[in-house]
């Protein structure tokens, strides 16, 4: 079997050291080279057969994002970030999956272990070495392009006064562009939702505030034990599974630690089993792009208990992994491109009949 060769760009010796040796301990990986910044990588990159980048932001001569736009323009390949930017006034990690990186890792060291790093980044090397990057690469360009002709969003009012109807939604891989497309055609006559996207701690509070900028409905990161209140998007905490509960007319959320379920936590299959429970009817679940099975039994679970469930089509998918299996399965009622699946929500949470 051919292993996956990687180039290692971050410009701590250490770190590069650390990675060269942890990644070579993986059967499926070969470390093809490293590079302390992007001049040397790009050298690489013209010499070496490369599958898979792993990339650091913070470099010198020339930063990551930089170079990452030079190589998504010139020569698309997957690119993994491995950053310790994770502050909310320096969202660089989140704008280098915005700019066509397929996943984030952190870096090694403080309260990540190299245990933890090391097998979370085998697993999205893997999954990256068979990403459609040219579709990733494709998307992002084109939201950007969107992004650049919109005019500045505002926060309004929700136009519903009840959260008995709630959306739930999954996402991976591409999952950044997936959401930010889907919930900037949210408008305040939407559910409140929940949105769980594979993403470390950390990194998800970012992506959050990056989508509330972009949101006319609010988006925040999630807290434990907070009611689920209208015209709010709340997005699961990175390194925490993320539940719906009932509690009278209201909706609870709870955040708690937990087995990682396909490799994965947060896992969409959490919080759609606790919405199958304790929405059943009156919930409409969607599940995004993404790699692997995360949210195909929940979704069916939702389904079984009388909800609607919608799962994105594979022309529109980054990767048509979880959507597929959730087909499979027979846990989805339709399956729609990416830009039809707001107005499918609204649609299907109006007809619910209290």
């Amino acid at each position: 079997m051919k292993k996956i060769r990687v180039l290692i760009v971050d410009d701590s010796a250490i770190v590069r050291d650390i990675l060269s040796r942890e990644l070579s301990g993986c059967p499926e990986i070969e470390v093809a080279g490293t590079a302390g910044d992007p001049f040397i990588a790009r050298n690489k990159i013209e010499n070496e057969d490369i599958d898979v980048i792993t990339l650091d932001i913070e470099m010198p001569r020339m930063d990551g994002l930089t170079f990452l736009r030079y190589l998504m323009k010139y020569k698309p390949m997957p690119v993994i970030i491995v950053s310790s930017l994770v502050s909310t006034n320096n969202p660089a990690a989140i704008q280098a999956l915005e700019l066509g990186a397929v996943d984030i890792v952190h870096k090694p060291g403080g309260p990540f272990s190299v245990g933890d790093i090391i097998e979370d980044l085998c697993r999205k090397i893997r999954e990256a070495a068979s990403c459609p990057v040219s579709r990733l690469f494709s998307a992002s360009a084109r939201l950007a392009e969107e992004r650049r002709n919109s005019s500045s969003v505002q926060h309004t009012l929700s136009h519903i006064s009840t959260t008995n109807r709630l959306a739930v939604i999954g996402a991976s891989t591409g999952g950044t562009i997936a959401l930010e497309e889907l919930f900037t055609r949210f408008t305040p006559d939407f559910p409140p939702a929940l949105a769980v996207i594979h993403m470390p701690e950390r990194f998800t509070a970012s992506f959050a505030e990056r989508l509330d900028s972009l949101c006319v409905l609010h988006v925040k990161e999630a807290e434990n034990g907070e009611t689920v209140m209208p015209g709010t998007i709340y997005i699961a905490p990175g390194g925490y599974h993320m539940l719906v509960d009932s509690s009278g007319a209201s909706r609870i959320i709870r955040v708690k630690n937990g087995p990682k379920i396909f490799g994965q936590r947060p896992a969409v299959d959490v919080l759609f089993n606790s919405a199958a429970e304790s929405v059943g009817r009156n919930c409409v679940a969607a599940l995004l792009t993404g790699m692997g099975h995360d949210g195909a039994a929940g979704m069916k679970a939702i389904r079984d208990a009388g909800g609607y469930t919608i799962a994105q089509d594979e022309e529109s998918c980054i990767v048509f992994g979880m959507p597929k299996e959730a087909i499979a399965l027979g846990g989805a009622c339709e399956v729609t491109p990416l830009d039809k699946i707001a107005a499918s929500i609204l649609t299907h949470t109006k007809s619910i009949i209290n």
